[in-house]
């Protein structure tokens, strides 16, 4: 019994590359990127500085890696699990699960300690911007696009643009997180947070409803609207 619970202590424990980027990023986020130095993400650690360079090039390429499984990114990551691929023809449950998953990497202090980071430096660390803005965003987006693309196709919802429809969805969330998350003095409670959450997916689901949100508009639907299908981009 000993034996079986101490390797599922070490299967628990995190990698050392783990532990590198997570020090990095409370490194950064009290530092700055500028004022931290490797000497010193090596004595957190608990490693010597050399051993750095067996996992990452230089401080860059710890920043770098940081942006890739941070943000956009992680949002990004998981659209290709399966729990999202199961969804993907049912898009109240696909949106409503989107938006608690933001809800938890909003209250995840990694992440605020991340925004810091990224909205400081990426100005400043050649890359770092063109790629976040860039790459991740854009991999996000266009992963989304072609959630509503295919709840559009199979008429399940109504949108002459998936895109804009994916880009809207995303607006309103971002909104929220900055009402509940940024601008107040403290976070919002997350009853509070899960209430705008709900009240705001109700709203924009009834703007894509196949039916136009009840069966008179149906009848009434204007000339060239486009129901299930999707426009091409």
């Amino acid at each position: 019994m000993a034996v079986h619970t101490s390797s599922a202590a070490e299967a628990a424990a995190p990698t050392t590359r783990e532990r590198i980027l997570s020090e990095a990023l409370n490194l950064f986020a009290q530092s700055g990127y500028g004022g931290a130095s490797m000497r010193e993400l090596a004595r957190r650690v608990g490693i010597r500085e050399s051993s750095l360079y067996n996992h990452f090039s230089g401080k860059a390429a710890i920043l770098e890696a940081i942006v890739a499984e941070h943000g956009p990114a992680s949002s990004a990551s998981r659209l290709e699990e399966p729990r999202y691929r199961q969804l993907a023809r049912q898009p109240a449950a696909f949106c409503r699960q989107f938006a608690l998953d933001l809800v938890e990497q909003w209250s995840d202090p990694r992440e605020h300690q991340f925004q810091k980071v990224i909205t400081a430096e990426r100005n400043r660390v050649p890359g770092i911007r063109a790629k976040f803005a860039d790459h991740f965003y854009a991999r996000e987006q266009s992963m989304m696009t072609d959630y509503f693309r295919g709840f559009a196709l199979a008429g399940l919802v109504t949108t002459p643009d998936p895109r804009e429809t994916a880009r809207l969805f995303a607006a309103g969330l971002i909104y929220i997180r900055l009402e509940h998350y940024v601008m107040g003095a403290a976070p919002s409670p997350r009853p509070k947070v899960i209430e705008a959450i709900d009240y705001y997916l109700a709203f924009f689901l009834s703007l894509i409803a196949a039916d136009g949100g009840t069966n008179d508009n149906k009848k009434r639907k204007p000339k060239g609207e486009t129901r299930g299908k999707a426009a091409p981009d």
